[in-house]
């Protein structure tokens, strides 16, 4: 039976716009987004194959071209949709930043960050550079390492801090591993980078790590 043949109450569109986006389940809306199924499987059949096959929603969003195109009823036209779905989210939340004094919205900025770094697969250290009313000037990615290490230099950090004219920095980088839990390497880093930077009336508001499910902030730790 096709999607139009079932009753308008389950129908993933109409189900959206009488309940609501987070009425549908994972496949619901995967489906949405596919609009059409393949030979024999409608949408949502289709989509719950897609998610048993990736693992999940998140999964199949974080995968590569390769891995997305190769998915029977994907492709590079669905590949280059999600893409740009993912980076109109990324600058929705970015867009809420910059209105605000960061520290007024510690959950904005979590968010802004873990839709950045989350689902990286290597190590990423970033800077996010606040103007003196600590709103977002920009979000620079610095350092790529890689699977579990990032060389991070404080001459660059610097470097970066007065290029923007920036007044304070949130410092974050990822843990592939999906433990957010900082390192003694990174409480180590986090010291020689906020002693640099200070030599030049910088502060740091706030190491952040993103792991899987956890951000830890070294602010709420009280090692800043």
């Amino acid at each position: 039976m096709s999607i139009r043949d079932w009753p308008a109450g389950e129908r993933p569109r109409e189900k959206l716009l009488a309940k609501g986006p987070g009425a549908l389940s994972d496949a619901e809306l995967l489906a949405i987004f596919l609009r059409t199924g393949v030979a024999g499987c409608d949408a949502v059949t289709l989509a719950r194959q897609l998610l048993a096959q990736f693992g999940g929603l998140r999964a199949l969003l974080a995968a590569d071209e390769q891995q997305f195109c190769q998915a029977h009823g994907l492709g590079t036209a669905k590949f280059v949709q999600l893409q740009a779905v993912l980076e109109m989210s990324r600058r929705h939340l970015a867009e809420a930043l910059q209105r605000d004094d960061v520290l007024t919205s510690p959950q904005a900025t979590r968010r802004y960050l873990q839709a950045q770094l989350r689902d990286r697969q290597q190590e990423v250290f970033a800077l996010l550079l606040l103007d003196n009313q600590h709103r977002v000037v920009t979000f620079l990615e610095l350092f790529v390492g890689t699977l579990d290490a990032a060389s991070v230099y404080p001459r660059e950090v610097v470097r970066s801090a007065l290029k923007h004219h920036a007044a304070a920095v949130i410092l974050c980088h990822n843990h592939p591993s999906g433990v957010a839990e900082p390192s003694r390497a990174d409480r180590a880093l986090t010291a020689r980078l906020s002693a640099a930077l200070g030599l030049i009336d910088v502060r740091v508001l706030d190491h952040l790590v993103i792991g899987d499910g956890e951000t830890v902030s070294f602010a709420e730790r009280g090692w800043l």
